[in-house]
């Protein structure tokens, strides 16, 4: 078993001991999604660390989007219980690239392909997505391409 799943279960317990019922629901959450990659998976097949990483990396993007939404309503309630369940799997996730570290790979990636044409920002995506797949979110990714390539 995986040590995030291990994690997952240890840190359960000790938040539902601690009576942090948030905390609790968001670890659910996470888990249940775990779970339910595995059910699709199939028996006899466990995750691999990046598709954990991969999950993860769906959740916290679901999770800022729903603040996105949140605010856009002006629902507070909303937005606070989302931020609560974001800081939590947040600290699930690998270490995350800081935006310079992110713009010297994207920058080697461009030089690579021998490209500064904005025309060509897919094939950047693409390839800036594969080698920076779980380090880096994809959003940043593309802004920064984008700013780029728009030089």
């Amino acid at each position: 078993m995986s040590d995030i799943l291990n994690r997952l279960m240890d840190d359960q317990r000790t938040a539902m001991r601690a009576k942090q019922d948030k905390r609790v629901s968001a670890i659910r959450m996470l888990r249940s999604a775990l779970q339910n990659a595995q059910i699709d998976k199939g028996s006899g097949k466990d995750l691999t660390e990046e598709d954990i990483s991969r999950i993860i990396a769906k959740e916290v993007r679901q999770r800022r989007e729903s603040i996105e939404e949140a605010e856009k309503a002006s629902r507070n309630d909303i937005i606070e219980r989302e931020q609560e369940g974001l800081e939590v799997v947040l600290g699930y996730m690998p270490q995350q690239l800081t935006r310079q570290e992110v713009i010297e790979e994207v920058t080697k990636i461009i030089s690579d392909l021998n490209t500064e044409i904005p025309v060509n920002r897919g094939k950047v995506i693409g390839q800036a997505m594969q080698s920076l797949k779980g380090k880096a979110d994809g959003k940043m990714v593309s802004e920064i391409v984008g700013d780029l390539l728009s030089k």
